[in-house]
């Protein structure tokens, strides 16, 4: 009897074991979009990796398989689907092969999207039903269809119309002529606006607080502007934490009380850092910084730099005006030792600026006393005494300015050195750089450069060093290294030229995960005459990171004006505009 009993108690344990399986299921010759919502629909796949399935279970599972994964087709268009399956059990695995025939899909034949109320002339709306993401001929898409329906209700809230509802939605569809007629309506309703703003801070003083705030009772309520002034506050670096806390609506006023809350940061911060580029080699930078020397958001800067081919100390005081998150008043001193090309630059300046806004340009009003020694080529060397005043234009970047991201940017300055206001010598100088990027495809762009310099001096000697030109390098003609092209003097050294001509074409492809490759053409150089400039030429291929606000990468550059040269390697670091 012992032994009857062992061996039944043998026999009950390797039971569960025996029945105990897996499943794996196969969906061949489908769509990835066909396959993954048939996938979501199988109760098969919620079984796939449990160790419970039993003859029973696998036999009640799979006759749920032609319902539920014609359920799964339906949201795709496809209504008329032939499903058949095959299953086979291998030891402790359930195989299952899945055949769908989704046949001919029901396409859209009329469709009619349209936005009432005050909202609807707004830009970011005519912008979304501009995209035409549902439109005659298209394959019906419940989930693209719901997007649409979410999407109107969603850019209308975002832009302040916080009523924003559908008040039609009607979506016909006739199985026998595969056929569907979508017919939408969104209504905005009022706008809301800023109402009373309640700030809660004692790190700078409030009217400053204020200044810098991108949201103003009665502006209109929008996303847009709350991110822009998380974001201009928190680029200040006065606060460690921002809150920015929407109260209830009023809906008798249309108006949205706000609430902001910050904390101060740490008032000193020091930063060191060492690195390797192509073009300094071997560098460290140290840094100082007084976030805040006063309650009014003064700052105070000290940064020490150095390389094999140059070493910087720099002191900036900034003085806050106006809109203190974008404009300033700032005093600079500056001792600077740089190798460019063959020649070096020793020079001692202090400077005095004044950064304005314009509309969605950023103006530089500046003047700059220096004393530069220049040590040329041969080794001689003169001293010179230079007054500059200048003055320069560039484009904001978008994310400052609260649109969508520019596919432009223009810099330009004009500055100066008139002898009757006591320089040694005069010179006038015209600086212009330009990017632009097109959008051939949603994953191919085409990227424009250009760098244009002119110069109008007597003799190119008289012209400091550090106001001479200079090709080559990471930013400017890849292949050459940094400075190698300009003018040379008669034992072949660069002394650096009057005038610069460069420019890019690049071509790059979006990979998945913020990745890119890209290929390029440079071509430039600096010169003294534009009669005669002498481009170089190279062109190369690189990789690409990007990230929010910019793109890091590396690029292998290859001279196609000097045959002979070897390929030469350049680490990429550029800001988006």
């Amino acid at each position: 009897m012992r032994a009857i009993a062992t061996g039944m108690l043998a026999t009950a344990l390797l039971l569960p074991l025996q029945a105990a399986a897996k499943i794996d299921v196969a969906i061949p010759e489908v769509s990835d979009a066909i396959e993954t919502n048939v996938r979501a629909f199988l109760s098969l796949t919620r079984y796939a990796d449990r160790d419970d399935v039993t003859p029973e279970v696998m036999s009640r599972l799979q006759r749920r398989i032609v319902t539920e994964t014609r359920q799964a087709l339906e949201p795709l268009g496809f209504y008329e689907p032939e499903v058949t399956y095959e299953v086979k059990q291998e030891g402790d695995l359930w195989r299952v092969t899945i055949h769908i025939q989704p046949g001919r899909p029901v396409r859209l034949s009329e469709v009619n999207i349209n936005v009432v109320g005050p909202g609807a002339n707004d830009r970011a709306i005519r912008e979304l039903l501009a995209e035409q993401e549902i439109k005659p001929g298209l394959r019906l898409n419940h989930g693209t269809y719901d997007r649409v329906k979410g999407n109107l209700v969603r850019v209308a809230k975002q832009e302040g119309y916080l009523e924003a509802r559908i008040t039609r939605h009607d979506l016909v569809i006739d199985r026998a002529e595969r056929r569907a007629n979508v017919d939408l309506e969104a209504d905005t309703g009022e706008r809301y606006l800023f109402g009373e703003i309640n700030i809660a801070q004692d790190v700078i003083t409030d009217e400053a607080m204020r200044r810098l705030l991108r949201m103003h009772p009665g502006d209109p309520y929008t996303l847009d502007t709350l991110l822009r002034t998380q974001y201009v506050l928190d680029d200040t670096q006065y606060f460690s934490v921002v809150d920015i806390e929407s109260g209830d609506p009023d809906p008798v006023t249309r108006t949205v009380p706000m609430t902001v809350t910050a904390e101060p940061s740490r008032k000193h911060r020091y930063a060191a850092a060492v690195g390797y580029g192509t073009d300094t080699k071997a560098r460290g930078k140290f840094t100082w910084d007084n976030r805040r020397v006063n309650q009014d958001g003064h700052k105070f800067k000290l940064e020490l730099l150095g390389s094999s081919i140059v070493t910087d100390l720099t002191g900036r005081y900034i003085v806050p005006v106006m809109d203190i998150a974008l404009e300033k008043l700032e005093f600079t001193g500056t001792l600077r030792d740089e190798e460019l090309g063959d020649t070096r630059s020793k020079r001692a300046e202090v400077s005095a600026g004044l950064t304005q806004v314009l509309g969605r340009w950023q103006r530089v009003l500046r003047v700059a006393v220096a004393e530069e020694e220049s040590i040329e080529a041969d080794g001689t060397s003169s001293t010179n005494f230079y007054i500059v005043p200048s003055v320069g234009f560039s484009t904001l970047p978008s994310y400052i300015i609260g649109s969508r991201r520019r596919p432009y940017s223009f810099a330009a300055e004009l500055r100066g050195s008139p002898e009757t206001l006591g320089s040694d010598a005069s010179f006038l100088q015209l600086r212009m750089k330009g990017e632009r990027i097109f959008d051939i495809t949603e994953l191919w762009h085409l990227h424009l450069r250009g760098e244009l310099g002119i110069s109008r001096i007597a003799a190119t000697s008289d012209l400091p060093t550090s106001q001479r030109f200079f090709a080559g390098g990471e930013n400017s003609v890849r292949g050459f290294a940094l400075n190698e092209l300009s003018p040379k003097d008669d034992q072949g050294r660069t002394v650096g030229g009057r005038n610069l001509a460069t420019g890019t074409f690049e071509v790059v492809r979006d990979l998945p995960r913020n990745f890119g490759i890209a290929a390029f053409y440079d071509f430039g150089n600096a010169f003294d005459e534009f009669r005669k400039p002498e481009l170089q030429y190279s062109a190369g291929l690189g990789a690409r990171y990007n990230i929010a606000v910019a793109s890091f990468g590396v690029d292998v550059a290859q001279a196609l004006s000097e045959p002979g040269r070897s390929p030469r390697v350049h680490l990429y670091i550029a800001t988006q505009f």
